[in-house]
């Protein structure tokens, strides 16, 4: 398969999508976690996210059917939630949820979503930065971060789940 990076298309999802990132999501979890996550509770906070902006936004990338130009394939995803800093008196967007297929991995889906969050952040004068959270042995996202410009912090994280 001969995809490059500029027959992606990024987008923000929306509700054509929900199949997509609901199946993303469970492959990604299985992959990283290897946990089996509920599909309707993921739906229903697929479908949450969407119906509730203040709480962040999917974007999705699709790659053209070859010869077709009216059906696209949604090939990758990420999610961006918002964190309020008061010491630097802004958002950071928060990278989660990220999904590419297995069969277009490392090919620049990655890059050109992450790409489409800098530009959209660059119209927003609140924002001061991206974080995000990668399992310690996924060596290979960790060096794709690198190389798009984030860096490691020193922080841990740490969380108490109230329900699940």
């Amino acid at each position: 398969m001969n995809t490059d990076a500029e027959e992606i298309a990024v987008r923000r999802a929306d509700e054509r999508d929900v199949d997509a990132l609901v199946e993303f999501n469970r492959a990604m979890a299985r992959e990283t976690e290897a946990k089996e996550l509920d599909a309707d509770i993921l739906r229903a906070g697929v479908r949450g996210l969407l119906a509730e902006p203040r709480h962040g936004f999917y974007l999705v990338a699709e790659r053209r059917a070859s010869g077709d130009d009216t059906r696209a394939e949604v090939v990758g995803s990420l999610m961006v939630t918002y964190e309020w800093s008061d010491w630097r008196d802004g958002l950071f967007w928060w990278v989660q949820s990220v999904y590419v297929s297995p069969r277009l991995r490392r090919r620049g889906v990655y890059r050109r979503l992450y790409q489409h969050v800098k530009e959209l952040a660059a119209g927003d004068a609140s924002v001061r930065g991206f974080r995000l959270y990668v399992e310690r042995d996924n060596l290979v996202a960790q060096r794709t971060y690198e190389q798009l410009g984030m860096e490691e912090t020193h922080y841990k994280l740490y969380e108490e789940l109230t329900r699940s």
